[in-house]
């Protein structure tokens, strides 16, 4: 599931830029060990920072709802205006849709009375339909060819609610099925070596496997937020969401100043260009 997997033209889009135009960067970063374990921690923090900022400001469920959406709207604008990957900006705003995802499924849950099998099924619906518009649109569902403003919109919907999914999936699991946050942490993470096993050894897609596993991540990383932060009398470890949510920023902090210094989350071609290229003549 690492991008060296998904070169084929079919899994590229096969979409290059004609030659006397503007070159076009790809807007999401190269899928490494890095992209990996920055996801993980991306979605650990949102579980663990929605608690906690519900918790600490006093503004209600619905109140930080609004605040970190509009956080994120400024963050995603900052996004949308880059000419490129950025990794600061990019890790940033997906920190942010972490903790929006985790709000919204929260929201329905605690706000609404909706059960969680119920939005479970309805962010899969969604998450269905934005898959099927983007790859009706584009015939392709690759993030190695997320370098148009329409593809990026399509992106970041599907990032949303992969998220919101993912929430809403794993408290299903953990919660609701009183299958308890360790085990949730250890079947998701079964679940997610069974995609890459599938993968490698008999030939998965490799876009299929990467978003199957980008939604695991979700559910794996609120677990293990939850089983950090939640008291020892609800199965957890009693660390709180301060220090769990500070712990976790903390580590992805320093590995975003170090991709942003040593751009090994992009391809080895612009690293040593250094700026955008245009690609060459049938180049998928």
């Amino acid at each position: 599931m690492t991008s060296e997997t998904s070169r084929a033209p079919f899994l590229d889009g096969g979409e290059s830029t004609p030659s006397g135009h503007r070159p076009r960067w790809n807007k999401v970063p190269e899928v490494t060990v890095y992209f990996w374990i920055i996801k993980v921690l991306c979605t650990t923090v949102g579980e663990t920072a929605a608690d906690m900022l519900n918790e600490k400001l006093g503004l209600g469920l619905s109140g930080v709802s609004l605040l970190m959406s509009v956080l994120l709207a400024v963050v995603l604008v900052a996004q949308f205006r880059t000419d490129a990957y950025r990794a600061g900006v990019y890790w940033t705003a997906v920190a942010l849709i972490s903790v929006v995802g985790t709000l919204v499924s929260d929201n329905l849950t605690d706000n609404l009375g909706v059960p969680l099998e119920a939005s479970t099924a309805a962010f899969a619906v969604c998450l269905t339909v934005v898959f099927a518009l983007w790859y009706r649109s584009e015939r392709t569902l690759s993030i190695h060819s997320v370098d148009t403003r329409r593809r990026e919109c399509f992106y970041w919907l599907a990032v949303l609610f992969t998220f919101a999914l993912g929430t809403a999936a794993g408290d299903l699991v953990a919660e609701r099925m009183s299958v308890g946050y360790w085990l949730s942490v250890v079947l998701f993470a079964v679940a997610i070596a069974a995609v890459a096993v599938v993968h490698f050894a008999l030939g998965l897609n490799a876009v299929w496997s990467f978003w199957i596993a980008y939604v695991l991540t979700r559910p794996l990383g609120a677990s293990m937020g939850d089983y950090l932060s939640q008291p020892t009398a609800d199965g957890g470890r009693g660390l709180g969401t301060v220090v769990t949510s500070v712990l976790f920023l903390a580590v992805i902090s320093a590995l975003v100043v170090y991709l942003a210094a040593t751009r090994k989350d992009v391809t080895e071609r612009e690293r040593r260009a250094g700026t955008p290229v245009t690609p060459e003549a049938g180049t998928p």
